[in-house]
């Protein structure tokens, strides 16, 4: 690879680490050609974006990145495949699904929303991450909730205080 093509690459991955808020780092090696494009569907389904990446071009680019990646250059040893997605818990689900036939991919570390996730025994902390949409509809949801308590007890007072106002009123006649 020419020097004009590794400052091509670097340029292109720093681009795709400034576009993208949630970075997963996973080990796929070990995989069969089969499971890898079973991989790359789930994917693909999923909306993310799965590419394999050399390290040392991927820690400069993270360096030439305005984002802080911690210690996530430290994890870039052995093969590196990166996932890019809307959704901070989407690759989790992903993995963790593809893991139940086989034991790859391996979490590496994750960049989330500007957090840090470093190491495999994070996967299920990770899943449990809710969405943006997902906590905005929680927020809605709570918002909500004393307002239909506040109308249902009005609708169901409403009915027994007129119950009791006609049998006043039949009582008196």
């Amino acid at each position: 690879m020419t020097r004009e093509e590794k400052s091509q690459v670097i340029k292109e991955l720093t681009a795709d680490l400034a576009d993208n808020t949630n970075i997963y780092l996973t080990d796929i090696s070990g995989l069969n050609a089969g499971q890898t494009s079973a991989l790359r569907r789930a994917c693909f389904k999923a909306n993310i974006r799965l590419a394999v990446v050399k390290n040392t071009l991927f820690e400069k680019a993270m360096e030439a990145s305005e984002k802080e990646f911690g210690e996530l250059p430290s994890i870039l040893k052995g093969n590196t495949s990166v996932m890019y997605a809307e959704t901070g818990n989407a690759p989790a689900k992903v993995i963790k699904a593809f893991r139940k036939k086989s034991d790859k991919p391996v979490l590496k570390g994750a960049f989330i929303e500007e957090a840090i996730y470093l190491g495999d025994d994070q996967l299920d902390m990770l899943v449990s991450i809710k969405s943006k949409d997902e906590l905005i509809g929680d927020i809605i949801g709570l918002l909500q909730s004393p307002a239909k308590n506040v109308i249902s007890a009005l609708q169901s007072g409403g009915g027994k205080l007129s119950g009791i106002l006609k049998t006043l009123s039949e009582k008196e006649g």
